[in-house]
């Protein structure tokens, strides 16, 4: 089972509004530790004026960059690289950051380089490029060179740190619906205490990580990487970053591809409201699943049962934790451990083997996927700073949240779009009330006029990014072409299905534009 969860990491790659709910890829993906000593070989052809031409005078030395490409330490196969940007893009001349690169060649006729990004916030897109050979099929991976870059507070990108291994450890093993007057009182203080943390901890960086701030990074990259236009792959959150860029840069869109689409006017409640729903239907079709595929589901008769059952095991839990190994399974990490894997229908098994285990009176295997969530290794490290970078990106880019008390008369409403999960949704609202930086960044209405076609994928039953934000996302775009694919799962691309597989890699490798609406 180790080995499925580690590939369970790849693919768990989701949309967050808050951080008690953080979902982002994670685990154990190829090790991408910093560029040896071992130059490789640059392009001596310098790019023309028009690709390193800066938006303004004072980022000329930034857009002048070259990367000094050099082989990872891990995998010699793989290019590692860093590219220097502004702490605070207000003052270019001032305190600067590092971030990491990762870069997979083209092991074809090479077309050009693919930045990609895999969501969170938080997620580190060295990792992701770093595996994309499990990501991207063939033809991609024959054609583009696959670049990947740490978000700025993510990963090796002057990361943003907030707690010990020990607290949030503690953290995400706490009662994500506390009922009690002491279980209240101590969830109000880990909220309001997260961000005073993440400034202690972080430094500067920590008020300049929002989604425009990674975005004007990417076209600092897109320059160094020699490129007119940016060819971009972005999945989950990385939708909004690749739509902030067509916002901030319609002139240097080249081939993007937003699958997983959000849709970025949502406000926050109604955001969560989706996503809470979107979760209770992938919960759905996995009991569905579950009966139809045995004489005896092991968790009822009927979906309105098995919901029950699954229910009925988180209040057992949430009354006395679960023993796993040497650690106690408590409803936090349970809750964590039940959704990870609704994102991919072929590991709905390991839910399976979880369930029937918990029920049974052991946690184990559902500690697993819930450490498989949150990237936390066995001896209780984590591999990254996914959790912290996804509240210090979520609450920056928009610190909306609920007071403490009027958490309750948002039950209602929440628990009819999920009557499994909607009180931890509803309480996740409350999440950024902790924040303790303010953005420098004015917000923005996406439009992103004048950027060439946008290929916009939706999943029919995705669990983390409902179908109806790819079809608002594609519609707020001026140039959104929508393409919906009818299945199970957290994204499209890659899913099994060859019909969107054939439709993105055509336009990425050739230009074939997809007829607006297409349905596969």
């Amino acid at each position: 089972m180790k080995r499925v969860v580690a590939v369970i990491a790849v693919l768990v790659l989701a949309v967050t509004t808050f951080a008690a709910v953080g979902l982002a890829i994670r685990g154990a993906l190829p090790d991408d530790s910093g560029p040896t000593a071992r130059p490789t070989p640059s392009p001596t052809t310098p790019p023309p004026a028009s690709v390193t031409e800066a938006p303004a005078p004072d980022l000329a030395d930034l857009y002048s960059q070259r990367i000094d490409w050099q082989p990872c330490e891990t995998n010699d196969e793989h290019d590692c690289g860093l590219l220097t940007v502004p702490v605070d893009y207000s003052e270019p001349q001032g305190e600067a950051i590092d971030l990491a690169l990762l870069r997979v060649p083209a092991s074809g006729e090479r077309v050009g380089s693919m930045v990609v990004n895999p969501g969170g916030p938080g997620a580190r897109g060295t990792s992701y490029a770093a595996a994309a050979g499990q990501v991207f099929r063939e033809p991609l991976l024959q054609g583009f060179d696959v670049v990947g870059f740490d978000p700025r507070g993510v990963g090796r990108s002057a990361p943003v740190d907030c707690l010990s291994d020990e607290a949030l450890n503690a953290s995400l093993a706490g009662d994500p619906t506390p009922d009690t007057p002491e279980e209240q009182a101590a969830y109000r203080e880990g909220v309001l205490s997260y961000g005073d943390k993440c400034v202690e901890n972080s430094g500067p960086v920590v008020g300049h990580v929002t989604t425009t701030e990674a975005a004007r990074d990417m076209d600092v990259l897109r320059s160094a990487l020699g490129e007119e236009t940016l060819t971009y792959f972005g999945a989950s959150y990385g939708t909004k970053l690749g739509a902030t860029y067509a916002e901030l840069f319609p002139e240097q869109v080249g081939r993007f591809v937003l699958d997983g689409a959000v849709d970025v006017a949502l406000d926050p409640q109604s955001l969560s409201l989706d996503q809470a729903e979107g979760f209770e239907t992938a919960l759905r079709a996995y009991v569905q699943n579950c009966l139809d595929s045995t004489d005896n589901c092991f968790l009822g008769d009927s979906v309105e049962e098995g919901l029950a059952t699954i229910s009925g095991l988180l209040d057992t839990i949430d009354e006395k934790p679960l023993p796993a190994g040497e650690r106690e399974l408590t409803v936090g990490n349970a809750f964590y451990g039940i959704i990870t894997p609704l994102y991919n229908r072929d590991y709905w098994f390991l839910l399976s083997t979880a369930l029937a285990s918990a029920l049974e009176g052991k946690g184990s295997a559902l500690m697993q996927l819930a450490d498989a969530y949150a990237s936390r290794n066995a001896d209780g490290t984590y591999v990254d700073n996914s959790i912290e970078a996804n509240y210090a990106i979520n609450c920056l880019d928009d610190p909306t949240s609920v007071p403490f008390g009027k958490v309750p008369a948002l039950f209602e409403v929440f628990e009819e779009a999920s009557p499994t999960f909607g009180r931890v949704f509803a309480w996740g609202m409350t999440s950024c009330r902790g924040i303790a930086v303010t953005s420098s960044e004015e917000p923005l209405t996406i439009r992103g006029e004048g950027a060439a076609p946008i290929v916009v994928l939706g999943t029919s039953r995705d669990p983390a990014t409902p179908l109806k934000w790819a079809r608002t996302l594609a519609g707020q775009l001026d140039s959104g072409v929508l393409v919906e694919r009818d299945g199970d799962g957290h994204t499209a691309y890659n899913a099994g299905n060859e019909c969107i597989d054939t439709l993105v890699e055509d336009y990425l490798l050739a230009g074939d534009v997809p007829a607006d609406g297409t349905t596969c």
